[in-house]
């Protein structure tokens, strides 16, 4: 029996995840895109995907379109890739021409942003739709050529899926058996889908390394940065200072969404924890935060985002980056204002949310527009 899989998102992740199927068995992979460029290759392309050890392995989707409608007409999972600030479109495209005779897995990777309280509001027409998030990316992909080639960084040793709170034990059941069908690392159910909101990662990690690089207390504030950049390897104490700091008040957060909730957020570890346990030995130095970040071998060579100083000598980190209008807008600030209603202090978390907000020029769009209103109140 063919399990139908839509793609929605032509980016890093799309690109890994398309290929990544595709060459599952019994895995019929349909990929939504943008990019018309990206069509036009992989009609009668491949993509390439290169792999840490220096390898690497071609395969092509089945389907790569522009049209909603026929990616997402047949599909038993959808997996959207595209950056939380792109998929409230992504939502608003597909959730018309969904299946309506059967269960569809509607899903986002990674989960984060509040993706639940989201797809919730976009497919409120959509009662068979089963709204599910991973914790995290299976790997790292970076240095896209679109339509062409995409390297992949290295592998999570296990994956946990989060769902509504609204899913049966059927449906939930149902959907990790297609899960275990596209991963081949062991797949997990969570408890509550708030142990992915509240998971640490990039809206902290990216926030915190950007203030330690370009924040008023940094090296290079109001100076250009004279090479480009990795994210990790070439992170400054002064981030990753700043990444404990703020990784210490979202734990504080999760244990007062804890009681407030009666939940059990014990997956919820430190961050330094988290990286150790999803990389395991491709870390060489897992002594402190800064080495965590300079040493896993999964980080190697993904670059900052940087643009050339305009007139000038040097780089300056650009202000289009997804690390500011997907993790600021819509990862960040759902931390700060949880910890807001809740009042929980998180003086770090927002003085680097307001920083961050401050250089990208304000807020084009926000996860606070599909946040409930009545958080932490009941129903959700």
């Amino acid at each position: 029996m063919t399990l139908h899989v839509a793609i929605c998102g032509g980016g890093r992740t799309g690109h890994l995840d398309a290929a990544l199927f595709a060459r599952r068995p019994g895995v019929h992979v349909s990929l939504l895109t943008r990019n018309e460029e990206v069509v036009a290759r992989l009609r009668g392309g491949e993509i390439t995907v290169r792999l840490p050890d220096g390898g690497t392995f071609s395969a092509r989707p089945d389907l790569v379109t522009m049209d909603a409608a026929a990616a997402v007409a047949r599909a038993d999972v959808v997996v959207v890739t595209a950056p939380a600030h792109a998929r409230p479109a992504v939502l608003g495209a597909i959730a018309a021409h969904l299946p309506r005779d059967k269960p569809v897995h509607v899903g986002a990777i990674p989960g984060f942003c509040g993706f639940d309280w989201l797809a919730a509001e976009a497919l409120r027409e959509r009662p068979n739709a089963v709204i599910w998030g991973l914790k995290d990316v299976p790997h790292t992909a970076f240095a896209l050529d679109p339509g062409r080639s995409i390297r992949m960084g290295g592998a999570k040793q296990e994956l946990s899926v989060g769902t509504h709170r609204r899913e049966s034990h059927e449906r939930r059941q149902e959907l990790l058996s297609h899960l275990r069908v596209l991963f081949e690392v062991p797949v997990t159910l969570l408890d509550d889908y708030l142990e992915i909101t509240l998971t640490p990662g990039n809206p902290i990690m990216h926030s915190s390394v950007i203030y330690g690089l370009i924040g008023p207390y940094a090296q290079w504030h109001g100076r250009p940065i004279p090479q480009p950049l990795c994210w990790w390897r070439d992170c400054p104490e002064l981030g990753a200072y700043f990444l404990e700091r703020t990784d210490e008040e979202s734990l504080r957060l999760c244990r007062a969404v804890e009681r407030s909730f009666g939940l059990d957020l014990s997956s919820v570890k430190p961050l330094r924890q988290e990286i150790v346990e999803a990389y395991g030995e491709q870390i060489a130095d897992a002594g402190t935060m800064l080495s965590i970040l300079r040493t896993n071998r999964a980080y190697d060579d993904i670059p900052a985002p940087l643009v050339p100083v305009a007139g000038g000598a040097g780089y300056a980190i650009d202000r289009e980056s997804r690390a500011f209008h997907e993790d600021v807008a819509y990862g960040l600030a759902l931390l700060v204002e949880m910890a807001r209603r809740l009042e929980v202090r998180a003086p770090y978390l927002e003085e680097i949310f307001a920083w961050n907000v401050s250089y990208m020029g304000g807020l084009r769009g926000s996860s606070l527009a599909y946040f409930p209103p009545d958080w932490p109140g009941e129903p959700q």
